[in-house]
């Protein structure tokens, strides 16, 4: 028998996010007192604290507070997954939900739309483009069934099939004095002003790039947008590195900017297919998979796409 209501965990899980009984009470919409009592109870049952509360500051999670937390929020995932009426819907009238990340969808979305409606002419597919973060909850949520992004951010409750390997580009003033190079290293462009793109993952993942060449650069900017980068990288005022580089060269203001692959192997990105883990597939997904898998490898973005053999195994 269940002790433990998934109420009691999504109010244990609301603390954990905004680190205050005052701050989860006024989300939830339930009195301090109600919650604090429920907290009570869940330890009562654990036997052991999941929060160290101390007045004056912030509640923050015990060793035992953060394993709880994280088996919390996957429970909670798919719970919402089974009262979603649009997971069924999907189900009865051959829908499928299609993310990909926002650097790839301008070089991949209207080709896998292409490939998917040739693959799978019965089914409708919607797509969203969003950052990793939205990605990866919205596979767990079932708003979508699968995902084309970069490697990042992504843990055990994810399966992840690799379509190609992506070297990162280093976007350069067509007068830099590494732009008619074929190729530069990490360690080249280590005391250079870096343009970054402003996602945290992304930040944290080419910051430790360099940490590997023992190089801590400084981000002079971060950026939103591909075009915004390609343009200050037109400009001198930095150097952009991207996994992404359109084939041409001229940017939104008229300039031009040079894009230099970065030959460091280990900085080679993988772009993968991702699906939740207890997904079990079918043979729409199946077919979507292939289409998908097929048209990357066919069409990978301009700038340097070794494509993933198609033995490649799945990673989880």
């Amino acid at each position: 028998m269940l002790y433990m209501t998934l109420r009691q965990m999504e109010y244990v899980v609301a603390v954990a996010r905004g680190r205050s009984l005052s701050e989860a009470a006024v989300q939830l919409n339930v009195s301090q007192p109600s919650l604090s009592n429920a907290l009570t109870q869940v330890e009562a049952r654990l036997g052991h604290r999941l929060f160290r509360r101390r007045k004056g500051t912030a509640t923050t999670l015990t060793p035992e507070g953060e394993v709880f937390v994280g088996e919390a929020e996957a429970l909670l995932a798919r719970a919402r997954r089974l009262e979603d009426p649009a997971r069924y819907a999907r189900a009865r009238t051959g829908r499928l939900g299609l993310g990909l990340f926002d650097d790839l969808a301008p070089f991949h979305l209207g080709p896998l739309l292409d490939a998917l409606a040739r693959a799978l002419p019965d089914v409708e597919v919607h797509y969203s483009v969003a950052d990793f973060e939205v990605l990866a909850r919205d596979l767990l949520d079932g708003r979508i069934d699968m995902a084309v992004s970069y490697d990042l951010g992504l843990d055990a409750s994810f399966r992840r099939d690799e379509l190609a390997r992506v070297p990162p580009q280093a976007l350069l003033a067509p007068d830099d004095p590494l732009a008619g190079q074929a190729r530069v290293t990490l360690a080249e462009l280590a005391d250079r002003p870096l343009i970054l793109f402003n996602e945290g993952l992304s930040v944290r993942h080419m910051l430790g790039l360099f940490r590997q060449v023992g190089a801590r650069p400084r981000v002079a900017h971060r950026v939103r947008s591909l075009e915004v980068m390609r343009s200050l990288a037109a400009g001198g005022v930095g150097t952009g590195i991207s996994y992404s580089a359109p084939d041409t060269a001229q940017t939104y203001d008229g300039r031009r900017v040079v894009s230099v692959p970065i030959s460091d192997g280990f900085a080679a990105e993988p772009i993968v297919l991702v699906r939740p883990a207890e997904a079990r597939p079918d043979d729409r997904s199946r077919a979507a998979a292939e289409a998908i898998a097929a048209c990357i490898r066919g069409n990978g973005p301009p700038g340097g796409v070794a494509a993933a053999r198609p033995g490649d195994g799945a990673r989880t």
